[in-house]
């Protein structure tokens, strides 16, 4: 993709043709490195897992920080960037970042239907340079003897594939309609996120 997405662009909702969920990922940064392929694929397979039938579409968006800081300030009004934006199809800006979880605005759209899916689910970015200083900020809390984070995935390390499949979960999740705008829904999007991980996700070496 050349220039940076614009998530409110028009879209239309077609009924699905026959096929397979599929998923667009444009690594669009150099920071940090990325395994497009494989994050594509666990999209894919999120998408699948949560019932999603039908020839449509996700783009997935890695974005470098000047970018995800424009977005997040255009979008959420708020300041520098976040690690994860979600805009599901048709759909305002949902999701200001994974952490904290407590406190966002979750999405403004029902669980999708999985015999009325659009060909077009709708796009998630993720900052790979906030995703690294994520990781380094949990180490430091770690080396500091601050116990183990429960954000941290199922392995128990930090590194930054992990923090990527994570946000590219969590992101893909909030598109298809869950939230975390109270404290059980967040427990219910983090247990679903570890099972997908677990389940899908390649373990870091």
């Amino acid at each position: 993709m050349i220039g940076r997405p614009d998530p409110t662009a028009s879209r239309r909702r077609p009924s699905p043709p026959e096929g397979e969920p599929s998923v667009f990922g444009a690594d669009e940064q150099s920071a940090q490195p990325v395994d497009l392929a494989s994050l594509s694929r666990l999209a894919e397979s999120v998408l699948e897992a949560e019932g999603v039938r039908g020839a449509c579409e996700l783009s997935l968006y890695f974005l470098d920080e000047v970018a995800m800081a424009e977005l997040n300030e255009r979008f959420m009004g708020m300041a520098g960037a976040t690690d994860v934006l979600a805009f599901p199809l048709d759909d305002d800006l949902v999701d200001p970042g994974r952490s904290p979880d407590a406190g966002a605005t979750g999405p403004d759209r029902s669980p999708v239907d999985p015999s009325e899916v659009p060909v077009l689910l709708g796009d998630v970015l993720v900052c790979p340079e906030v995703a690294a200083r994520n990781v380094a900020e949990r180490a430091a809390r770690l080396a500091g003897g601050a116990g183990p984070d429960p954000d941290d995935t199922p392995n128990g390390t930090t590194v930054l594939a992990d923090e990527l499949a994570l946000l590219v979960v969590h992101g893909t999740l909030h598109v298809l309609g869950m939230d975390h705008a109270d404290d059980a829904q967040a427990a219910a999007m983090q247990a679903r996120e570890r099972a997908l991980l677990e389940r899908f996700a390649q373990p870091a070496s």
